[in-house]
Formats: C-alpha cells, sequence, structure tokens
C-alpha cells in the first residue's frame, strides 16, 4: 500500500523519505557512515512523531481517524481473528457490502463480528458505499447478532462510518426505523457485546451496531452525533468553521472518555495505526481478551440490566428556572 500523508505530517514524510534513500544506497551492505546517519535520522522521526502527536488538534484527530492508510474491519478480522466465516445478506432483500459480518474465533473463543467495511480507492469505496451502509447493512448485522444470542457468543462491532446512507433509497426502506431496531434489540441481547471505534464513529450510522457492554475507542478516532463539516455548514454557515466546530463537538477519545461515554481508550502505534498496523493489532488484541475474559463472569441476565443501567446514566442534564439574561 503507498504511504499517504497528512498536511501535518510533512516533517514526518521528509524523514522517512530520508531513510528511503540511505537505504537504497547501499541495499545489500551499509557503510560506516551511512549507517551512523541512519541510526540519527530514525532517531529524530521518533523524536519528531512524539512532538507532533503529543500535540495535536481537535480537528487533525479528526483527520487521522480517516487516514487512508488506517487499517479497517476486514484489517482487524484478518489479523485478530481465526477462522473467520463471512455471512451475507439480511434475508429481507439483499446484501449490504458496507457492513461485513459472520463468525470467528478469539484466541479459541467463537463469536460473532460485525464492522462497517470502507475502501481502499475510488472503486472498492463505491462498492462498500464509503462505510455509509443502507437499512439491510443493518439487518445483517442485527441478524448476525441474534444468532449469536442463540449460540450463547459474543459479538465484536467494529464502528468506522461517516454515518447512515442517507440517500432516498435507504429512507424509503425505512432507514431510521431499523437503527432505531437496532438500538432496541442490542440493548435486550443476552451476550457480551463489544463495541470498537477503529475510525469514523458518526452519528445514528455508528449507533446502528453501537449499543454494547463496553464502548471502546482507539486513540485518534472520533465519535459524534454530526461531522464537523456538517457542523460548521448549520451553525457558522461556512466550511472555513471546521476546526472550530471540532473543539466544539468534544468528538475525540480523550474528551468522551472524560465525561464518561467511553469506557476505555486504546493505544495506538506511535505516529498513529495507520503508521505501525502489526502493533497497533497488538495492542487491541490485548484490550479485547481483558474486556471479553471481565463480561464472560457476568451471567446474562445480569449483563442486560447492567447495559441498561450504563446508559441510563450516559449525559446529564439539569433543571430550572430560566432568568430573564437567559432569555
Amino acid at each position: 500500500m503507498e504511504k499517504k500523508y497528512l498536511s501535518f505530517e510533512k516533517p514526518i514524510e521528509d524523514l522517512d523519505r530520508q531513510i528511503e534513500a540511505i537505504e537504497s544506497r547501499k541495499k545489500k551492505r551499509v557503510g560506516d557512515q551511512d549507517a551512523t546517519k541512519l541510526v540519527q535520522v530514525r532517531q529524530q522521526l521518533g523524536d519528531t512523531i512524539k512532538e507532533i502527536f503529543s500535540n495535536l488538534t481537535d480537528w487533525q484527530i479528526v483527520q487521522l481517524a480517516r487516514h487512508p492508510n488506517r487499517p479497517h474491519t476486514l484489517d482487524y478480522i484478518e489479523n485478530i481473528f481465526e477462522n473467520f466465516v463471512e455471512l451475507h445478506g439480511d434475508r429481507c432483500s439483499s446484501d449490504d457490502p458496507s457492513i461485513v459480518a459472520g463468525f470467528a474465533r478469539f484466541r479459541g473463543i467463537p463469536l460473532a463480528v460485525v464492522g462497517h467495511q470502507k475502501g481502499r480507492d475510488t472503486a472498492e469505496n463505491i462498492f462498500r458505499k464509503f462505510g455509509m451502509s443502507h437499512p439491510e447493512g443493518y439487518k445483517k448485522a442485527l441478524r448476525i447478532m441474534k444468532l449469536a444470542e442463540k449460540m450463547k457468543c459474543p459479538v465484536i462491532s467494529f464502528i468506522d462510518t461517516p454515518g447512515a446512507n442517507p440517500d432516498i433509497a435507504a429512507e424509503e426502506r425505512g432507514q431510521a426505523r431499523t437503527i432505531a431496531n437496532n438500538l432496541y434489540e442490542m440493548s435486550m441481547l443476552r451476550i457480551p457485546v463489544i463495541c470498537i471505534v477503529i475510525g469514523e464513529g458518526g452519528s445514528g450510522g455508528a449507533l446502528g451496531i453501537g449499543v454494547g457492554d463496553r464502548l471502546l475507542m482507539q486513540e485518534h478516532t472520533i465519535y459524534s452525533v454530526i461531522s464537523p463539516e456538517g457542523c460548521a455548514s448549520i451553525l457558522w454557515k461556512t466550511q472555513n468553521a471546521v476546526e472550530e466546530a471540532a473543539r466544539a463537538l468534544k468528538l475525540t477519545s480523550k474528551a468522551l472518555f472524560g465525561m464518561g461515554i467511553v469506557d476505555e481508550i486504546v493505544p495506538e502505534a506511535a505516529g498513529g495505526a495507520h503508521r505501525n498496523w502489526k502493533t497497533t493489532f497488538e495492542i487491541l488484541t490485548e484490550s479485547l481478551d481483558k474486556n471479553l475474559r471481565e463480561l464472560k463472569t457476568i451471567n446474562r441476565e445480569e449483563l442486560v440490566e447492567l447495559r441498561y443501567q450504563k446508559y441510563r446514566k450516559t449525559g446529564v442534564f439539569s433543571e430550572g428556572e430560566v432568568s430573564n439574561e437567559e432569555t
């Protein structure tokens, strides 16, 4: 896969190019001078990555969540699970390739896996609908989850979507009602459900497979009721306000963890998940293992009650008289 860089990653790109140039000069044998230079540039690269990623803005995190080199659901399935068998169709109308669903094993544990799937190029993105699902995608996901419940298997859900598909066909087939039904049904599943935001968690499209016992977010991902672009268009009437909108939305893993909406922040490899897939997979594997083991100790009836209480505690509000100044 071709390496791609965001604008604020330019210093990292420059150092990557230097390393590539040094390594290509003598592929088989590096001279002492080149070897010394290689060590120096690699050290500089590590320091640069640390400096940039310790001072990220909310808008830069939005860009990282959408990074074209970020691993998608199928990448996680291939590298974290064993014996994955994909199932297709909603048993009603058709199959939606923007959602992948099936059964696999995780360290010997049988479980169900569902997740949004984006593409790597234009053709694949069109086929995958840019990860924006139609009702049949959410119905397929729920069908697999209900089957998992019958088999007493946990469910792992990977969230990565800008939002549910808003086209006329989706609305005609009951997009809002389908997502609402998923929310209800997932809240009542008598099996462990772990939801992980691996990229974008956009509005109802994310919630459609996002109700569970644990909500995890990878470090450089976002979860929000609306995109910064959509928010800027509505509130500021201009796309020039996307950075301000990103700050106002509190959509980062750190902000959401602080508000108690997210249960755990899963660290990524240095420089982001897109830079080192292997390390990112290893970190997420350990997080999944820990959460699965904890949830498996809870009986099925208590699991549903705890899930209910979890969402009852999400968000707060206060009531009081409105002052003259506020009116």
